[in-house]
């Protein structure tokens, strides 16, 4: 009864009350056809001292002091340790949700900081409170489109990653919304005059992503050209923030659905990460989400409120403009640390370190007759076609603890035996050039 604190004594008080003989009789109204007569098949319960155990052995088995050069959404980047230090403080142990403003201003503060780097980031004029990912932002920012053009076609890069895209199919399908793929060019690039064949008077949005799942890096002034020449909004799409610190913001587009988990955010299990939906003035009133803003109380005193909270919990459900909970506040705490602490020539530095390190990765694979499939410019990231068995490279990599890139069949049949490397600081001299040795075929 250690976590349920409702006895046995309290359960049949309820029942009492309620005018019931037990539990059961809850369910009476669900026909005996639709119930499972069998208990259900999962393993007997552990006690706690089991679990913890169970845990440990999970943590001794999750490649532990790994070099990786796995990417494709996902960056594994030095953390400053002053990161953990502060999320620890107790100014941030306020309500999850910041109703109530008198009693949750370090959360307030922190959210409206952290919308205000993400504008300076990205060359939008505001910036919502969060999302759950990077993918969900991106089928949030192509609903938002949606409303605004009141159109029902999308146009999607087929560059962009694909579980984005699956996301959005998801979002979309009971929605009569048509979504067509843009192809991509040899370079690895959005092919520029197939999406301007694609885009149309029905289209709503088009959607780009840059540096692309290929790690090439897209022209945002040309796609956006081609969005605007028919009316529909450019939706600047992007999974590695990092990539700020050198590339252009994509001030060309009118909504940027961006991951923030490059900001100081562990790669963790693949999760919990922190979405970005930053957008022109002009469509405030569309951003769903949360907003916090900046104010003066009756004394004068500067302090903070949500501003803008287009949500089911806060408005008639009719006019909401986001059903799930737009917020993830602790992670976006983190990259609001992350961008505190780098600042603009430390984000700078970081991203200058990512494409040495990877220019040296596709030089060493280049002189070693791995064939790199793309010649776009690129950030840290690329398609490469191995000389031997990738299973076989997977194998040896993993052997000498070494996580690989990523195989590319499932996601582009079209491919074949390819795979996505990705190289950040992160990654050791010597663990690049034992990865350059093993897609090579060497011993």
């Amino acid at each position: 009864m250690r976590y349920l604190p409702k006895s046995e004594p309290i359960r049949q008080a309820m029942l009492a009350e309620l005018g019931l003989a037990s539990a059961d009789d809850l369910f009476a109204h669900i026909p005996e056809a639709c119930r499972l007569q069998r208990p259900l098949r999962l393993a007997a319960g552990m006690s706690e001292p089991e679990i913890l155990e169970f845990f440990r052995a999970a943590a001794r088995d999750t490649a532990p002091g790994h070099a990786s050069f796995l990417g494709a959404g996902a960056y594994h980047h030095h953390r400053p340790v002053l990161i953990d230090a502060l999320i620890s403080r107790g100014e941030w142990f306020t309500a999850y949700t910041p109703y109530q403003p008198e009693i949750s201003q370090g959360t307030l503060q922190a959210i409206f900081e952290f919308q205000t780097m993400i504008c300076q980031l990205t060359g939008m004029d505001v910036a919502n409170a969060s999302m759950y990912d990077g993918s969900t932002a991106m089928a949030e920012a192509a609903l938002m489109a949606l409303r605004l053009t009141r159109r029902d076609r999308l146009v999607v890069a087929r560059s962009i990653h694909p579980h984005y895209r699956e996301v959005l199919a998801t979002y979309v399908h009971r929605q009569g919304v048509k979504i067509q793929e843009a192809a991509t060019g040899a370079d690895g690039r959005l092919d520029l005059d197939a999406l301007s064949a694609a885009v149309d008077d029905t289209t709503a949005a088009v959607l780009v992503q840059s540096p692309n799942f290929f790690g090439c890096i897209e022209d945002w002034e040309q796609a956006a050209a081609a969005a605007h020449a028919r009316g529909a909004l450019l939706i600047a799409v992007i999974a590695e923030p990092i990539s700020l610190g050198l590339l252009a913001p994509p001030e060309a587009a009118d909504i940027v659905a961006m991951e923030a988990q490059g900001l100081g955010i562990p790669v963790g299990f693949g999760g919990p990460y922190a979405g970005v939906l930053a957008a022109r003035e002009k469509y405030l009133r569309a951003l769903p989400g949360r907003l916090a803003g900046e104010t003066r109380d009756s004394q004068g005193r500067r302090g903070y409120v949500l501003t803008l909270a287009t949500r089911e919990q806060h408005i008639r459900r009719e006019k909401a403009t986001s059903n799930i909970c737009t917020n993830q506040a602790l992670c976006a705490l983190m990259a609001s640390i992350f961008m505190s602490v780098m600042g603009r020539r430390g984000l700078r530095e970081l991203a200058e370190q990512n494409l040495a390190k990877a220019a040296y990765a596709r030089r060493g694979l280049a002189a070693a007759g791995v064939e790199v499939v793309f010649s776009g410019p690129a950030f840290h990231e690329m398609v490469i076609r191995p000389r031997t068995d990738l299973a076989a490279v997977e194998r040896k990599l993993l052997a000498e603890k070494i996580l690989p890139g990523l195989p590319l069949r499932r996601y582009y049949p079209e491919l074949g035996e390819t795979a996505l490397v990705c190289v950040t600081e992160a990654a050791p001299r010597a663990a690049i050039d034992r990865m350059i040795a093993a897609y090579a075929g060497k011993n």
